[in-house]
């Protein structure tokens, strides 16, 4: 154990002072929920990072959920191809043609040699090196997941696990049923757990509200895992683990800030326990009509449940592709003007947007306990999020780590930092998707639409403290990394010029972001990641 794990524990508190700052009322200090939300975070997070049974169980539901992403990849294969979406070891072709001297370059081997194409492809190389086309290995995925989330929905599994965790919050922090119930809800979804509890949403307190918004902002659906998951394995093997245990932490970090920022001076409907669901009011023929791509049917059976939520995956997967463009070129744009205003003065070398970021979240860094090596670079990657979401931040957290930039309890405490909806862009989602369910309060959640987007900021750098103080190093936490086979090199003959295959060579159609040298305040000449550059 050293002083940083202490910063981290400190750096708990730390992050309840500046919610407290900022509150509505602050005579009134929740203490049964602080102490109870804290303690729940500490016992949650012991059990992941220190107990060898659990971090055991970890690696086992890792390798479970492991198969799962095999399991989509497979679908997006037969859909896309091989060459998009490569067998689990195998890389698809990414060819460039051979050298003046008939040689391949390093790290690259003839395409003849892996194929049977024949002398058709005696001119051409290939790479070991996995090239990663978002749209077609991230995407799929959250398809195949929001199907499959679907299912173990209409089965009961979801409900049976939701009902533990909303007890369990219940019971020792005292909240009303109703949030309870949506905050365990969000583990698995998004906005989704909002409608668990709409009976009870037109009759909320702000305190309520706040809370079931801040949850939302806090957490990360399942279904968007794989897309944070397919960046990071590589760097850090029992992510997928890390995460789901992210999201669990999160929700009583989230009642914690919120209950501290908009505390409860009402007295809520469903303070008396947890609220249960009518199904008296169901038809006996499976409940109301839905409509999927187009067409109404009901959800009589697991299989029409999954087909839905899977159609729901596509409209999240082109939700998702459209934001990213949207947001990744407009941040672009700003970057080029400020590269603009470079070449007038040389203070816009340092005042950029990835430090303006940077620096904005520079004391909230440092109280999740990372190095100080380290501290700006995290910021930065940390800080982007904000404007980017958290797909490009995740991104960088890999390259960074790849290049050896940042330490494996950076990279641990990082991604426990990105673990969630906290950016501009879910404003509009959770605000707006909340409002269709009760217009009446429109003007109550626009106002804490702003309000819970800062508790879940927080909520997600202190889920990011809980694990700077349960990290002491061990390698069986990050998991092992398996290490690249050495590539051999086979020099061809000299071959006279031949007809080109039929697929024309191109460059590799990566997205991994490189980190560009953006300048510190203080002066470190340490990089710091930026946007992937596609010119």
């Amino acid at each position: 154990m050293t002083y940083l794990n202490f910063v981290s524990f400190f750096g708990i508190f730390g992050l309840c002072f500046v919610a407290w700052i900022f509150s509505e009322d602050r005579r009134v200090i929740p203490w049964r929920v602080i102490v109870w939300g804290i303690g729940l975070q500490l016992v949650l997070g012991y059990l992941v990072f220190q107990q060898p049974q659990t971090r055991e169980g970890l690696r086992w539901f890792s390798e479970l959920l492991d198969g799962l992403f095999a399991s989509a990849d497979t679908g997006a294969r037969f859909v896309f191809g091989r060459l998009l979406v490569p067998p689990t070891g195998q890389e698809p072709y990414v060819l460039l043609p051979l050298r003046p001297d008939g040689t391949c370059p390093p790290g690259q081997v003839l395409l003849d040699d892996l194929t049977s194409v024949g002398n058709a492809a005696a001119n051409y190389c290939t790479t070991n090196r996995l090239a990663y086309v978002f749209a077609f290995r991230a995407l799929p995925a959250v398809v195949f997941f929001s199907g499959f989330m679907a299912l173990l929905e209409n089965l009961g599994i979801i409900q049976r696990v939701v009902d533990v965790f909303a007890k369990l919050f219940f019971w020792t922090m005292r909240l009303s049923g109703a949030e309870a119930l949506s905050g365990a809800a969000n583990i698995f979804v998004g906005i989704e757990a909002a409608i668990v509890v709409k009976p009870y949403l037109p009759k909320m307190t702000r305190s309520e509200l706040c809370a079931i918004l801040a949850c939302c902002f806090g957490t990360a659906a399942s279904s968007t895992l794989a897309i944070y998951v397919s960046f990071l394995r590589p760097v850090f093997p029992n992510i997928l683990g890390h995460l789901v245990s992210a999201s669990i932490i999160a929700i009583p970090a989230c009642f914690v800030l919120s209950k501290i920022l908009v505390p409860e001076t009402g007295v809520p409907l469903t303070m008396g326990g947890i609220p249960k669901e009518d199904k008296s009011q169901k038809s006996d023929e499976d409940g109301e009509l839905e409509n999927a791509g187009g067409e109404t049917m009901k959800r009589m059976s697991p299989m029409d449940a999954t087909i839905i939520g899977a159609l729901d995956g596509l409209k999240m997967a082109a939700s998702i592709a459209a934001i990213l463009i949207l947001i990744v070129g407009l941040v672009d744009l700003v970057n080029q003007i400020f590269a603009w205003l470079a070449t007038i003065s040389d203070i816009f070398k340092v005042v950029n947007l990835p430090n303006i970021q940077g620096a904005l979240f520079y004391p909230l860094t440092l109280l999740t306990g990372v190095s100080l090596d380290d501290s700006w670079t995290a910021s930065v990657i940390i800080g982007r999020r904000l404007l980017e979401t958290a797909i490009p931040p995740y991104q960088a957290l890999a390259q960074a780590a790849k290049d050896g930039l940042i330490s494996d309890r950076t990279v641990i405490i990082v991604s426990y930092a990105l673990s969630g909806f906290a950016h501009l862009a879910s404003v509009g989602i959770f605000v707006g998707g909340t409002i269709s369910l009760i217009p009446s309060r429109r003007r109550d959640i626009s106002d804490l639409g702003w309000k819970a987007l800062f508790v879940g900021t927080l909520a997600t750098l202190m889920i990011s403290c809980i694990a700077g103080v349960f990290d002491d190093g061990s390698p069986s936490i990050l998991g092992e990394k398996k290490k690249a086979q050495p590539v051999q090199v086979k020099p061809s003959a000299t071959n006279s010029p031949s007809a080109s295959p039929n697929v024309s060579p191109s460059a590799s159609p990566t997205v991994s972001p490189s980190a560009s040298p953006t300048t510190s305040p203080s002066g470190s000449p340490k990089a710091s990641p930026s946007l992937p550059n596609s010119r």
